[in-house]
């Protein structure tokens, strides 16, 4: 792709909301024939299974990590220019709001990807939350709940101005993170395998992580011809949800990558279940799910934007370039969400069964 003649054309703004479409159709289609969800992995995770949702997740994962080391070692990128790695981070923020996050997740049935792919297949509780999620994480970067989200982030600084690259804090060689990749990758296709999971889910599955590499090298191929600077950025949905509705809320409305990514989302997951005849109107079972689903959302916003990123961004496209906040916010999310469906989803079940 001649991303200059493009530039020219069109300009720089329309050119990074394309590839934000792009990078976001990508992600709706593999995600939606995948059934790819954290929340489903870490339920299954912390009842003690290894069946098909650890296995997309730690695909996705891995293959995120193959792809993106390897487009920086070939130059194709530089992590150490991406905006979560060229600014800040905060430990304090990844721990206390990935644990937020991780609880609102599985209240809510669902990490923000995940809701926006089902509410393209006509899953009107996932309407409901994403438009709660997209609403707090307004609140928590510009409203009344940024003071909080700012002074639990204050707490626990990485120092030097910027994050923290866990390859070079450890002394690692650069060709670390692809080893890495490619023995999670390993894992990944012995549980496949294991449990009998088929070739165009597993393809599918890894797609969800091919696509996190696609929006790091078109935002990074953008920054090297435009003149005004570009954040070097890729998939992730707290920022970008929040963004987005304040796109069509407010003039003058100005185009970049976040607008074009959660469209695209939404139309690539629409034109999956569309074609695999997906397409059906859901809504809440109960009440109960309902006040559950909505307290879920409220904490996925909050939590994903202190954390600086939800399950996706946090955990695979900020795991990708092994940012440590991101690493450290992923963690938080796994024991936020087995501890919250312990306590709420076991313990209920439990007690109607005693």
């Amino acid at each position: 792709m001649d991303i200059l003649a493009l530039v020219e054309r069109i300009g720089e703004a329309p050119t990074a909301a394309i590839f934000g479409l792009i990078t976001g159709m990508i992600f709706g289609v593999a995600a939606q024939r995948s059934s790819f969800c954290l929340r489903a992995a870490t339920i299954e995770f912390a009842r003690g299974r290894l069946g098909d949702p650890v296995a997309v997740w730690l695909l996705c994962f891995s293959t995120a990590l193959v792809w993106v080391q390897a487009a920086d070692l070939a130059g194709l990128m530089r992590t150490e220019d991406a905006r979560m790695m060229a600014v800040p981070g905060s430990w304090s923020g990844a721990i206390i709001g990935g644990l937020i996050f991780g609880a609102g997740m599985v209240l809510a049935r669902g990490c923000p990807g995940r809701l926006l792919v089902l509410a393209a297949t006509g899953n009107l509780r996932s309407v409901v939350s994403g438009l709660i999620f997209a609403v707090l994480a307004q609140m928590s970067l510009h409203g009344w709940l940024s003071p909080l989200r700012d002074k639990l982030a204050a707490l626990w600084i990485t120092p030097g101005g910027r994050n923290v690259n866990l390859i070079d804090a450890a002394g690692l060689p650069d060709i670390s993170g692809l080893l890495l990749g490619i023995f999670c990758a390993a894992i990944a296709l012995w549980m496949a395998y294991r449990n009998r999971i088929s070739i165009r889910k597993l393809v599918f599955g890894a797609g969800v992580g091919f696509s996190v590499a696609v929006g790091w090298v078109l935002t990074f191929g953008l920054s090297e011809v435009s003149f005004d600077p570009v954040q070097i950025e890729s998939l992730t949905f707290t920022g970008p949800s929040a963004n987005t509705l304040m796109f069509f809320l407010e003039r003058p409305a100005i185009l970049h990558f976040d607008i074009g990514l959660v469209p695209g989302v939404f139309l690539g997951s629409f034109l999956a279940a569309w074609i695999a005849r997906d397409l059906r109107l859901q809504g809440f079972e109960s009440e109960v799910n309902m006040r559950k689903a909505m307290i879920g959302a409220a904490l996925m916003g909050f939590g994903g934007m202190l954390a600086g990123g939800c399950s996706i961004g946090a955990g695979v496209t900020g795991g990708s370039i092994f940012a440590g906040t991101m690493w450290a916010a992923l963690a938080a999310m796994w024991v936020g969400g087995m501890a919250t469906d312990y306590l709420v989803d076991q313990n209920r079940g439990a007690a109607r069964t005693a």
